[in-house]
């Protein structure tokens, strides 16, 4: 697989990484047959979130590899915190109790990237650089990012850090497209136009800020896949073709039109499916034209002006 910086940062990473959200659900064997499964296909980052399984997903996780020094080093973990029953929270309290917690469950001594889960409109900035300092000194966690923030927001945070975020992780795939549509739709009074996340990619890009893709098969937030459905005639079609021309899965293709973006977004697919993971990984080694690209973003109902 193809390998992929996460921000300016020294951590070079498979270019699509595996969400843990759902291997809570898995037995000890079978989650470790996903994690090894997962690295033997070049996939080495690995995300969590204190809230996943209610922090059981981060347990199931090491408990399936048996964690220790050797495997630790041939992997990358992130984590995420922020997010409490009916609030979110990024006071400095709860963000070191957050990574204690995460790094227990993961039976680690540190994490390689600790993102804020959802913004906190009562977020004070100086309190989070103060619990980012404490992490940084303590060698708790050795970079940190955000998750769903704009830029403004990620712009107030920033001013307090000593050290640059490198993450973003932002809903993205080729039928929820907002990043993506206002840019083709300057000064236009329709739908389409409405800048809906004050221009986060390309924020992003303009300062080496790594976004990360959550949901790329999902419709909406909780919906469902869209690859494979029935509602979604005319993109499916597509996709299958292009799988076909290129011999791989509809799923891999939905993965390289990410890929495709020149802003080196880097998917973070949630499958606990073996088989369809290595089908998935085939997306790095497939450069979609850019003819090609265009027609998938056509094909999920979006018009060009």
């Amino acid at each position: 697989m193809k390998k992929v910086k996460l921000g300016n940062s020294e951590l070079e990473v498979g270019e699509i990484s595996l969400g843990c959200m759902r291997i809570h659900e898995l037995g000890k064997k079978e989650a470790a047959y996903v994690i090894e499964n997962a690295m033997d296909a070049g996939v080495d980052l690995f995300d969590h979130a204190d809230i996943y399984g209610k922090g059981k997903s981060e347990e199931v996780f090491s408990e399936a590899i048996d964690m220790n020094d050797d495997v630790r080093e041939n992997m990358k973990l992130q984590t995420k915190c922020g997010i409490r029953k009916g609030f979110f929270d990024f006071s400095k309290e709860h963000i070191l109790e957050s990574v204690e917690g995460s790094l227990r469950r993961l039976k680690t001594d540190y994490v390689d990237s600790l993102l804020l889960h959802r913004p906190d409109a009562l977020m004070e900035p100086e309190e989070v650089a103060e619990a980012f300092s404490i992490l940084k000194e303590s060698g708790k966690v050795r970079h940190f990012g955000v998750s769903n923030q704009n830029p403004m927001q990620i712009e107030l945070l920033q001013k307090y850090l000593d050290e640059d975020l490198i993450v973003n992780q932002m809903q993205l795939s080729v039928v929820h497209t907002p990043m993506i549509d206002a840019g083709f739709n300057v000064n236009m009074s329709h739908d389409p136009a409405i800048v809906r996340d004050s221009n986060v990619l390309d924020y992003c890009r303009l300062n080496d800020i790594t976004v990360q893709a959550w949901s790329p098969f999902q419709h909406g937030m909780i919906e469902g896949p869209f690859v494979g459905n029935k509602q979604f005639p005319e993109v499916n079609a597509k996709l299958q073709e292009l799988a076909e021309k290129k011999d791989v899965t509809d799923s891999a293709i939905a993965i390289a039109w990410i890929l495709r973006h020149p802003a080196k977004i880097q998917p973070v697919v949630g499958t606990m499916n073996p088989e369809r993971l290595r089908d998935i990984v085939k997306a790095s080694d497939i450069e979609l034209t850019r003819e090609e690209w265009y027609e998938l973003y056509r094909a999920a109902g979006n018009e060009l002006p």
